[in-house]
């Protein structure tokens, strides 16, 4: 649902790195980060200088770092929140816990959903589903598997044993029977369409009966990889497991290395100390580290969806003033400039490529003129500074996000609108727009948005924070009723159409302004092969890298 160490026993979670400090010697590339044509201001630069304080900075560090040639290096721009399956909701916990954590059911990479821990199962009824395991599977503490581990895993989220913001995407479950070993049987409540989606990676992992409490704390799962340490900011470490059921990982040790700083990123991948990056640095970087010889990028279409999303208790963002906003944004230059092209401009949170995506929704072309005329029918005039209305925005501080709101910053200034940006890291930011306490933030759905459940989920007035993602409290009945038609439609047509109707009513009252997907980018050392991306960007592929060579020195 979507979607980012020797670890002691003591620790609760895996906080996210600090902020950094402004001094930081890298810092000053982040004035190079926006394009002169979109922001025209005094600190922002041609694109030229912005690629040769890259090159210069990239080239600095040239030498090689001594490690083991075994363990492949990623680096990732925050920690996971919470390892425990049942907690993480964040793109990080989901990722790296899949590779951890195996599910009952699994997408492959078209999406389409393929036994697992459940190698077949049964709906004799719109209301029953019954799954038959896998024998012989065994969790990483030596323990099998069996049908109890994945009646707790469940009962222990719905009971409020662990409290979750995946609780109610599970709540339509009435009763769980484990009538053997490898028989597990779901009751529903009423007919949920999206139910088996919610059983694939990133949904629930499968935790052992005898966990209690925190689960994430020493993560014990059954799949491919097994926890073997953190350390707090720093890094996360997994290990082969030897015994696994199914295909066994080509290398010993995968290092998730913590490293907040796009800069430093690239110079790790430059110096020979990190293996691989995955849609983490900024276009003009992966365009400069493709240029060097021992470095490869891989380039797949994406569907992670990226938004602008709005406080809708707040009055001011009514709807004239949202349509205004979304008529001041010029995706494609943002598109071309920030991203090189390596994206597709959004119209929805599905994808395209969605059995459920609705077809030609009005587009909110890029028209200042008409974005004026908007905000003057809503009665915001300009002052005598040229104002109409000042916001606030909320980002992380990661650098592609703060190059955005300056874009973004910039668009609006041409309408009247002052916006304010305001970075925190990561853990604060999520807070901060869970608990509402913001006007403007742009996010990213990954993987999630693959199922058009991902609609309820986000938009549904059942499912504000903490029961689901609802984060600007946007509250429609009509859409509300088309919700649960969708939901408990008995024919794939008929959740269709009225998929179709509730994007619709999205693009008319704009919750969400929709940006653009981004396409998946890894760029990685040579050392790797077989390196092969799924369009939604999850860490799969670190079950099929082999290494070849010496590795590093």
């Amino acid at each position: 649902m979507g979607r980012c160490d020797g670890r002691s026993q003591e620790r609760k979670h895996i906080p996210l790195p600090p902020k950094r400090n402004r001094d930081d010697i890298l810092f000053p590339f982040d004035f190079f980060l926006v394009p002169q044509r979109l922001c025209g201001t005094r600190l922002c630069h041609p694109r030229n200088l912005r690629i040769f304080l890259t090159i210069f900075l990239i080239a600095w560090v040239g030498c090689s770092s001594h490690r083991d040639p075994r363990t492949v290096v990623m680096l990732i721009d925050s920690g996971p929140l919470s390892l425990d399956p049942r907690i993480g909701t964040d793109a990080e916990s989901e990722r790296i816990g899949s590779l951890v954590f195996d599910s009952l059911l699994r997408r492959d990479r078209h999406a389409n959903i393929q036994p697992w821990l459940a190698e077949w199962w049964e709906v004799p009824n719109p209301l029953t589903y019954i799954f038959h395991l896998r024998p012989n599977v065994r969790f990483h503490n030596g323990k099998t598997l069996t049908s109890r581990d994945v009646r707790y895993t469940f009962e222990s989220l719905l009971s409020g044993e662990v409290r979750s913001l995946k609780t109610s995407t599970y709540s339509w479950i009435e009763s769980i029977e484990a009538p053997d070993d490898l028989t597990v049987v779901f009751r529903l409540k009423q007919p949920f369409g999206s139910f088996l989606w919610n059983l694939t990676q990133g949904g629930l992992g499968i935790i052992p009966e005898s966990t209690r409490g925190d689960a994430g704390t020493i993560p014990v799962g059954s799949g491919p990889f097994r926890f073997a340490g953190a350390q707090q900011d720093q890094q996360v470490i997994l290990e082969r497991n030897p015994d696994y059921w199914g295909h066994k990982p080509r290398m010993d040790r995968v290092e998730f290395k913590i490293v907040p700083d796009a800069v430093t990123r690239a110079l790790e991948l430059r110096k020979g100390s990190a293996d691989v990056v995955l849609n983490s640095l900024t276009a003009d970087m992966v365009e400069v580290l493709r240029r060097e010889k021992g470095l490869a990028v891989e380039h797949v279409p994406g569907s992670s969806y990226q938004y602008l999303a709005f406080n809708l208790q707040d009055q001011r963002l009514s709807q004239p003033v949202r349509q205004a906003i979304a008529h001041s944004i010029d995706r494609q230059a943002m598109i071309e400039h920030l991203w090189r092209g390596m994206a597709r401009p959004a119209d929805s949170i599905l994808p395209p490529e969605n059995w459920a995506h609705a077809p030609d929704l009005p587009p909110y072309r890029f028209d200042p003129g008409k974005a004026k005329e908007l905000l003057d029918g809503a009665g915001l005039r300009p002052g005598p500074d040229g104002v109409r209305l000042r916001l606030v925005m909320k980002t992380s501080t990661d650098q592609t996000a703060r190059a955005l709101a300056a874009v973004l910053q910039a668009q609006l200034r041409n309408i009247g609108i002052a916006l304010e940006i305001r970075s925190f890291e990561f853990a604060t930011f999520y807070s901060d727009i869970s608990h509402g306490n913001f006007d403007l933030f742009s996010l990213r759905w990954i993987s999630g948005n693959d199922d058009p459940g991902i609609l309820d989920y986000c938009f549904s007035s059942q499912k504000l924070p903490p029961a689901g993602a609802n984060r600007g409290h946007y509250v429609n009945p009509e859409l509300d009723r088309l919700l649960t038609d969708a939901r408990t439609a008995a024919g794939i047509a008929a959740r269709r159409q009225s998929y179709i109707e509730i994007q619709k009513i999205l693009n008319h009252d704009l919750p969400y302004i929709s940006l653009w997907y981004l396409d998946d980018v890894a760029v990685y050392n040579r050392r790797l092969r077989n390196l092969r991306l799924s369009a939604t960007g999850n860490y799969d592929f670190l079950t099929e890298v082999e290494i070849s060579g010496p590795g590093p020195n």
